[in-house]
Parts: structure tokens; sequence; C-alpha cells
């Protein structure tokens, strides 16, 4: 992508009121915009070429041999615009390997090839590190160190069950919102036999 006289300008500008943050007139506001305006422009018609590029690179790979100067040609422009070969394409550069043109294209792509996978060998190896931002919580009073020790469960002491005393039940005894008993009313006096009457009736003899 290539920028004119003007674009230039309009650029510089827009970086400086970056680095130096400055009331700027309208009139940059404006060219600001224009040139942002452009460059997604310039960027969408630039993704549009790049896919016909590479859908007629499979095109061309799809109909070889027949097709291998126009296929050669096409990889070699992909390639320039930041286009990395896929296994189809290695495989189709080993059976042109007889062409010149062909056998340089195939070092190219394998030297393309061994990079991408030490660059995915590369990301499998590392391995994940906390920020240093997020570690400093768990000093932090109410932090993650208080947070995780709040959830943890509260232990019960080892033990058998069946060793552990039993809660002792309440002594029985009178209810304390009733009045106690008396003596009296405990052990009643026992009631005594009534006297025989002093002249019983005197049975009449059966005549």
């Amino acid at each position: 992508m290539a920028f004119g006289a003007q674009e230039l300008r309009v650029l510089r500008r827009a970086l400086a009121l970056a680095l130096h943050p400055t009331p700027a007139s309208a009139e940059d506001v404006q060219d600001c915009l224009r040139l942002a305006e452009s460059v997604d422009e310039a960027a969408r018609e630039g993704a549009r070429l790049r896919a016909f590029l590479l859908a007629d690179l499979a095109r061309y790979r799809a109909a070889l041999p027949g097709t291998a100067a126009g296929y050669l040609v096409l990889l070699e422009e992909a390639l320039g615009s930041g286009y990395r070969p896929d296994p189809d394409d290695l495989s189709a550069l080993r059976a042109l390997r007889g062409n010149p043109t062909a056998a340089a294209l195939l070092d190219r792509c394998a030297t393309f090839a061994e990079q991408g996978v030490r660059t995915r060998l590369a990301g499998c190896g590392t391995t994940p590190t906390v920020p240093a931002s997020r570690t400093r919580l768990t000093a932090l009073p109410g932090g993650l160190a208080a947070l995780s020790a709040s959830e943890e469960p509260v232990k019960k002491p080892a033990g058998n069950p069946a060793a552990e005393p039993r809660p002792q039940s309440p002594a029985k005894g009178p209810r304390p919102d009733r009045p106690i008993p008396t003596p009296g009313e405990v052990f009643p006096p026992k009631r005594k036999p009534a006297p025989p009457p002093a002249n019983p009736p005197q049975q009449l003899a059966a005549g």
C-alpha cells in the first residue's frame, strides 16, 4: 500500500495529534476521517484480490499437469502476497520437480512449511503464566487468598464417632412451670371405717 504526498501529510498530522494531544481543527479531523476511509477501502480491495488469486491458484492446481506454467506463475505471485503453501501445493511441486522453476519453488515452499511446523511446536510448548498484576491480588486483603480460604469446607476432627461423648439428657424432675405437690397431695390420709349402728334392726322370725 503506497501513500501519496497529501496522504502522507495527513498521516503525519494524525501521528502528531496522537503523540501530543492538542485541539484539532475541523479540517484536520475531516482529513483524518477521509484517510481512514481510504485505508479501509484499500484493505478490502486487497482482500478481494487475494481471494481471487487463491481461487485461480486452486483451479490451476486441480488441472495439472497441463496448466503447469500458469500454476507456477500464480503460486509465485501468491507467495509474494503472504500466502503459505499447503500440502496440496507441495505434492504438486514434487510432481513437477523436473521443471527448474518448480524445483526452485519447491525449495522455497519447503522452507515455509518447516518454519510453520517450528512455529506450531513452539506455540504448543509454551506454558501459560499468570500476569504479575493478577498475582498481586493474592497478597491484598480480601483478595484471591482470602476468597480461597473462605471457600474451603470446614474439616471435622478425625476420630471414632462411637467414642465421642454423647450429650447428656437433662435430669428428670418437676417442671418449673408446675407447683411442687404437698405431702398431703402425694399421700392422702386414709378414711376411717364408719361405726356400726347402735340398735341393729331385729330380723322377724319366719312364722
